[in-house]
Formats: structure tokens, sequence, C-alpha cells
């Protein structure tokens, strides 16, 4: 039986059982059910999967004040597995099932109501349900096969295919396949891709997990059947790292599948890869994916996976050993096609290369329709710029070819797209084509995590809604499986200090506790025994790591989680990892506490300049590094403190303050001068409060003179994030929107006059003179920079978390109007609902309209408001909004509960 049967069954029992007036008369309802972040899910291995809703209501000030949580067992006939009874408890976003112990391929239903503080109890809600995957690798029965022999060939190796057919004598009642590889996979079950998902089983720490994936393929099999599979190099054999090394995992490529079907008179049958299996090669002649794909359609097999196709000339598998202990369901979200594009014009370069501008730079690839004769090759190069004369230009690739071939088999129109590989791209060149290429001949796919969009910002500045466009785009172009540093070049890989630094403003624009969730648990397990963490994740480059601000990832990207989300989980699982860094860090530092001597990035790709009254803007490393180890030492004593680890709260708490005193005496002068006097290392002072307070207000002088001084901002990747939230803190709100504001090099704005549509890896890849900076390392898709986002969202459209009472449970509220700005909007689709931050001029007036979604709560701060002058709704205050109100020099603060608020009121 389908999922969606027996939840639409459930449905109406309930409906029968409850009476149709009940539900009509209630006005709070339950919806948005989700396990584990997603809606439904299918194979989790979560032993004790968490639950979230969120409450709908047209009333205001609502909050729950109990729920009930009912779950049946689907595999038992829908028997009641477990319910919480009433709890009188306001938690709607992570609830832990506290039922009988979950086993392997179980099935249940869930619903959930609530009780509000209207004296109100609602209807049960819609069922959702969630299915469990293998829990025990002794349940794995297939075996792990490979192609027996093959070719000794250089690079890429042609990818292969492998079938089986078997038969279905019996009527199905549900059918689940269990599937993974050493390598990248596609499934297919009678000539059917099973998923539209990309790059499965995905990119982990192969040798500690191999996720795999459970598929519902019931409505796919017939009597008669054929499955099938083809097998890529992608991370796991292909090139990884920019030494371009071949099979860093292995060199073998294998697959493991498990399809269990299950007939309506209680038997069961599995079809599990074994020797019976065959293997051949086929027409993807090479995938890689830094070079590219060549796909020669002449070598096409036509029902490959479909029952009854010929396979005597097949090879035989080879069933091989490898761990199935390690295996893991998957946490986060898959790769997806996303959406589509079409190229906005045909350029015919200088050098009459014909060339399509997709008008974005986009990652992913391009789907070519094309005519010709057969053995005729099509070539797609792909580029993110054009160079200053306006030709096509690959030089910032370095050694990755990031080219796709097409050989035609002549048969009329045929229609290409990789399978295996993806490319960083604005432009794509095609060559081989007997005739004019045409505009309609191909079509841009995005692809990456299908991550849920949550967050969005507009201004009164086109400029500066490009910019958000640019930070949105680029992240996009990144969180493809893992945070990358980059789409395009030979490198690509899950730097853990652009992920750091970038974590709060990707929290903004999409759902990424999933996508985090996975990627940490790769951070924990390629992490070393001592504690240090690799520069990159999964790690690719044999355990170099231990860089401070990029290693700190480990403390600082599960605290963005909690943050936003409320997850105390991800705390928990990830504390063993998050105290050994700190260690690591202490082990590195000397009794002195100044952690010196080691190899650290620093303020990476910082402004540098000749000028002969500004030097540059080096910041000390070890003085980088001192104020991180302090920092990630507090962070550490606050998350103790709330998983329950209360002697290791005061050990942290203490060994943050004693670096923080040791900061004082070694970086900083009586005066409040720093040794390294840069905006980056005033910025780190000051947002990781590391100075005394009376120092506070002259290292705030010292930095708002340097950047009156300069005109502009000379941070790097570490500096960059806390600039304009310190100066806004310290009450530089003008300088901060200066920076904000500029257009010339180097600010946020300037890529945007020249027509960037991702964010850049360097303040000035693209001179105003069209020229380019260094070819060895200059991304035009690079998300580390856009880290300006999350002031956008917290500081000037005002919408932000409160860190006592996370996951925006209660939400603080506060407009900055300036910059010359006449109206900034940012709204957010919390876990509990939309919440929404718009302020506006209008006129002499000041208009602020918010949205608090049901179970929630929010401070509100209007700047430079006065009582008597506020209206709320086109109406006086109410009584209880008055209760809250405060009235101070810069303006009032209050308290509101759910509901869609205006405020309006005159200003200067």
């Amino acid at each position: 039986m389908k999922q969606t049967a027996f939840l639409t069954k459930l449905l109406v029992f309930l409906l029968l059982i409850s009476g149709a007036s009940a539900f009509a008369a209630v006005k709070t309802e339950v919806k948005e059910l989700i396990c584990e972040y997603h809606t439904n899910p299918l194979g989790i291995d979560v032993q004790k999967p968490r639950l979230s809703w969120q409450i709908v209501s047209a009333e205001e000030n609502v909050l729950q004040t109990a729920y009930e949580i009912r779950v049946t067992d689907q595999t038992a006939k829908g028997k009641l597995l477990w319910t919480s009874g009433k709890v009188n408890s306001a938690q709607s976003v992570n609830v832990t099932y506290e039922g009988p112990a979950l086993k392997s391929r179980q099935l249940v239903a869930w619903q959930v109501r609530v009780w509000d503080n209207k004296n109100k109890v609602s209807a049960w809600s819609a069922p959702a349900s969630w299915e469990m995957g293998i829990l025990e690798p002794e349940s794995w029965k297939a075996s792990w096969i490979a192609i027996e022999s093959e070719k000794e060939i250089k690079g890429s190796k042609p990818c292969q295919y492998f079938r089986k057919d078997f038969t279905a004598a019996k009527t199905i009642k549900s059918a689940r396949v269990y599937v993974t590889s050493l390598g990248i996979y596609q499934l297919y079950l009678n000539g059917k891709k099973v998923s539209t998902d990309l790059f499965t089983p995905g990119w982990t720490s192969y040798k500690n997990r191999i996720q795999y994936q459970t598929y519902d393929v019931t409505s796919m099999l017939q009597a008669k059947n054929s499955i099938g599979a083809i097998l890529g190099d992608g991370w796991y054999r292909g090139n990884i790292g920019w030494v371009s090394q071949n099979g860093y995992y292995g060199n073998t490529l294998a697959l493991l599948a498990q399809l269990q079907i299950n007939y309506t008179d209680g038997t069961t049958e599995l079809i599990g890869t074994d020797q019976s299996w065959k293997v051949s090669n086929g027409p993807i002649t090479e995938s890689d994916i830094y070079n590219g794909e060549t796909y020669d359609a002449r070598k096409e097999m036509p029902g490959w996976a479909s029952a009854g196709f010929d396979d005597s000339q097949w090879g035989k598998v080879a069933v091989i050993e490898h761990s199935k202990k390690i295996l893991v369901a998957p946490q986060g979200d898959v790769v997806k096609a996303i959406e589509e594009i079409k190229p906005v014009k045909l350029i015919t370069t200088p050098k009459g290369e014909k060339v399509f501008d997709m008008g974005q730079n986009m990652v992913g690839w391009v789907r070519l329709k094309v005519q010709g004769k057969k053995g005729d090759q099509v070539t797609l190069k792909f580029a993110e710029v054009l160079d200053k004369a306006g030709n096509f230009y690959t030089d910032n690739l370095r050694s990755a070819k990031c080219t796709d071939n097409f050989i035609l088999n002549g048969s009329g129109l045929e229609i290409f797209e990789p399978h295996f590989t993806f490319h960083g791209f604005r432009f794509v060149k095609i060559e081989g084509l007997s005739g004019e290429p045409s505009p309609d001949q191909i079509t841009g796919v995005v692809i990456h995590s299908d991550m849920k969009p949550t967050g969005s910002f507009t201004c009164s500045d086109p400029m500066i809604n490009q910019l958000q466009h640019n930070i949105q785009w680029g992240q996009k172009g990144n969180f493809l499986d893992v945070p990358t540093d980059c789409p395009q070049r030979d490198e690509r890989l899950g730097w853990t200090g652009d992920a750091q630094v970038f974590s709060m403003t990707a929290a903004f624009n999409y759902n990424v506790a999933p996508f985090y969730t996975k990627w940490m648990h790769d951070v924990a397990a390629d992490q070393s025994a001592d504690g240090k963490v690799p520069y990159v994740i999964p790690d690719v480059l044999k355990g170099a790591g231990g860089s401070t601000a990029w290693a700190d990832a480990a403390i600082i990207v599960p605290w963005t989680t909690y943050l936003t989300y409320g997850d105390k989980r991800i705390l928990e699982v990830q504390y063993p990892s998050m105290k050994g860094w700190v260690e690591y860090m202490r082990s590195r530092a000397g009794e002195d506490n100044i952690w010196t001597g080691d190899f650290h990035f620093g303020d990476w790709l910082a402004f540098a300049t000749t000028r002969s009254d500004y030097p540059g803007a080096t910041t000390e490393k070890d003085l980088i590094a001192t104020a991180y180890y302090s920092y990630s030492s507090g962070l550490l004593a606050k998350i103790a403190t709330i998983t329950g680890q209360n002697e290791d709260a005061k050990k942290y708490a203490l060994l943050s303050e004693n670096i923080r005193k040791a900061f004082q005496k070694e970086f900083v002068t009586p005066a409040g001068r720093l040794v390294s006097h840069t905006q980056t290392a005033y910025s780190l002072a000051l947002a990781f409060n590391l100075l005394p307070e009376d120092l506070i207000p002259k290292a705030a002088q010292f930095l708002a003179d340097d950047v009156k001084k300069m005109g502009h901002l000379t941070t790097g990747f570490v500096g960059t994030p806390l600039l304009c939230k310190t100066l806004s803190e310290q009450g530089y709100e003008e300088l901060a929107f200066m920076l904000l504001n500029r257009k010339d090099y180097p600010s946020w704005l300037y890529p945007v006059t020249q027509g960037a549509t991702t964010i850049w890896e360097r303040w000035d890849g693209q001179k105003p003179d069209g020229s380019f900076q260094d070819v060895g390392m200059n991304s035009f898709n690079h998300y580390a920079y856009g880290a300006i986002g999350e002031w956008l969202y917290r500081h000037v459209a005002g919408l932000d978390i409160d860190p006592e009472i996370p996951g925006y449970k209660h939400i603080l509220l506060a407009p900055h109007p300036g910059g010359g700005l006449t109206h900034a909007n940012a709204e957010f689709a919390s876990l509990y609902g939309k919440v929404k931050s718009a302020w506006k001029l209008d006129g002499n007036d000041f208009v602020y309209e918010v949205a608090v979604p049901a179970n929630t709560t929010a401070t509100v701060t209007l700047p430079n408001a006065k009582a008597e002058q506020l209206t709320v709704n086109a109406q006086a205050m109410s009584a209880s909004i008055k209760e809250s109100l405060k009235q101070t020099a810069k303006g009032i603060s209050l308290n509101i509960g759910s509901g869609n608020y205006q405020f309006r009121y005159p200003v200067k």
C-alpha cells in the first residue's frame, strides 16, 4: 500500500470519529508536519526522530499550551504504537519521539493536536509519516558488486552499466529499493529512472560514512522487470583536489542495491546485487566532475534497463568485500535539478567563437538539442566571464577542462545532458555544429542541494537588491551536497573557513539544518584523534588542517544551527567534536594562552595597497588565532550549559576568560590600540568581547577612524562578516552604510557595477579596465564575502534571533533605516511560520509592518518613536501593548504576540 493511500484512509477515519462539526468550529489548526526537517521522510535511521508542526490561527496572540502526539504502526495494520498523552508544553519544534524502539523498514503515521491559550483544542492534524531505513548491517543481504576486469586507462574511465532481470509473480503490496555505490550512481527500473536525485549517494567521508538512499518503487514494478544502474567516478574515484588526484578514496567502482518486494499474501522477496548481475560499458566514455563528460550516442544500448534486453555480450560481475557497517541513511538535502534558464543572447566573439550568454553565473549544465550526421562531435565548453576583448576566457579554471562532448548517432533530433559532472558558468562555447547555432538549442539546468528557500531581502536600492541576488545564487551554486568554496575550477572543496563565516547568512536564505547536520557528521568523522579539524570537509588533503577561523566551523556552524532552528541535538551530537577542537587549540597555545607558531590562513585575501600612508591590511595571525581561541572556548562553555555538561561549562568559561586577559596583555595597548592596527583586528576584538570595558569606546574609535581614513573596507574572509555589524553596534552606523553603498573597488557593490551575478572570491576579480586578477585563484562564484547578507537581514531590515530563546520562538524586530534607503523588507520562513520585518519612509511618517507567527512572541524596537505619536494598525495602542512599552532616548521597545501589525509614527 502506498503512503498516500494509507494517509488518506487514516484521515477519513479520523474525520468520522471526531465529527465534522468539531472540525468546523475550531479556528486553530495544525499544519506543516515535518520529521527531522523533512516531509514524510523515507528511509531514515534516526532512532528517536524529532517532530515539528506549525499552528495556524486567524486570531492574534496565539500560544500553544499543550500538545498530544499519536503514532500508529502502518506495518502492523495501523496499530497504535505510541501516544504522548496531553503534554503541557509550548514546544512545537523538534519534539522527540519517545515511543517503543523503531525497527528496520518500519512505516509509521503520526498526528498532533494542540491546546492554545484561548482555551481551544485543535482538531487532529492531517496524518504525516516517516519510514525507517535499514538499521543494522546484517539486514543488508545484497553484496557489493563491481566489474570483473577493467582496462587500464589513464584519466577518466568509461561509466559502468549494471543490470538484472527478475519476475514478480504475485500481487504487490509495496516495494522499496535501498541503494548505494562506491562512485556515484543513477538507478533505473523497467527503463525509467527511479528518482530525480543527482550525484547519489552524495559526498561524505567515504572511509567512515557512505550514505544509502531508499526509494518507493511500488508503482514501477510489473510482472517481468529489469533493474539497472549506471556508475560514474564522481568524488570517489575521479579527480578531486586542486592537485587533480585521481582515485583518492579508491580505484574500484561498486554497486550495492537491495530491492524488497512485499506481497499482499504476507510474503516478502529480496532482489539484491550478487553474482547473477551483468555489467558493461556504454555510451558515457568519460565522466569527471572537473573535466566534464563525453557521450558517444553511437554506443547507446536501447532498452538496456528493460526486461528482455539481450545482455549475452555483457560481462560478469565480481563480488567484492567492502564494509556495510559504515552505511548510513541521509540526513541532508539531496542534489536535484531545481530550475531551468534560457540563454539571453548568442555572441560571436572577436575570435569568431560562438558563445551563449546565459545571463546568470550558474551551476549545473546545459541540455543540448542537435541534429547531424553519425559520428559528428559537438563540444560544449564553459566559462564564467569573457575577457577584456570579449573573448571566451577559461584561464581561471586552472587544470579543469570543463568540457562536454556529444558524439551523434545520426538518428535525427538528439538531446544530450551529462550524467555525472557539473560546471560553474555563465557562458557556453559551442563547437562542431554543421550550421549556425540558435538560442533555442540549449537550456541551462541549475542544480544544487534541494534546500527549502526561507529568506528574502529587498530594499529601495536596486544595486543592493542585486547584491542579495548574487549572495543567494552564490549559495545555490556552492551548496552542492557540501559547502564548496567554488563550483568551476579544479577545487570545489568543502573549505571550512568559507562555510563558517557564511553560516548565518546561509541560514537566513535557506533551511540549512539538514544540510549542516549531514556536513557536521563528516567534520567529526574526518577530525583527527588530537582534535585537529581539516581545512576541507570531506578531507581530501590528507589531514592538513588546524587553521584558526577555518576549523572553528566545528563549533560555529552547530551554534548557528541551534540559534536558527532551536536544534539542541546538533549540539549534543557534535559536542565531542567541538570539545576536541578547543582542546587541540589548548594543546597548541602556550602556557600564556597565546596561540603562536602554527600555520593559519589569517584574514584571507584582505585588501592590499601600495599607498605610502597605509602599508596594507595584514592582521597578525597570532592575534586572529588567539581571538578565535577565546571565542570558541566561550561558545563551548555556553553549549556545555545548554547540553547539561555543567563542569565543562565552568571549565571553558574560565578558559575563555583567561585567554581574553592574555589577549589584552599581548595585543592591546593601554590606549586601546591593537598591535595590528587593522579593521579586521578591531572588529574581532570588539565582536568577540575581548577588550576591557573602558577600552571599548577607544578601540571602536580607532576602527571608525581607519574606515574614515581609507574610505573603504580593508578586510578579508575573517574580518568582512564582522565589520558592518561591529560598526553598527558601536554607534558608527553611518560608516557601515557608507561601506554598503560604496561602488568603487574595494566594496560589495563594485562587482555589481561590473555585471556580477554571483559573489566573487576577490574584491577585484575583474578590474575596472576589464583585466583579471591572478588566474591561479580568481573565482567568480565564491560566497564568503556574501556574509554581509546577515547584516542586511538582522540590522538593516531588523529581523533578528533572540539567542536566549532561539529558533525564532522569541523574535527581535528592530529596523535601522539609513544609508539613503527609503524602504527595506525581510521575510523569513521559520519553523513556526512566516516572520516579516518591513519598514518604509512614507512622507513624514515611519511605517513598520511585521508578521509574527503563532506560538511565538516578539520584542519590537521602534527608532526615534514617541509613545504619544504611535499608532498600531491605524489605532491607538492596546492596553497589553502599552503595558509592555518602554520609552528610551533612542525610541520605543514593546512586546507583541502573534499576528500582523503596522506601526506608524512621524519622524523628522
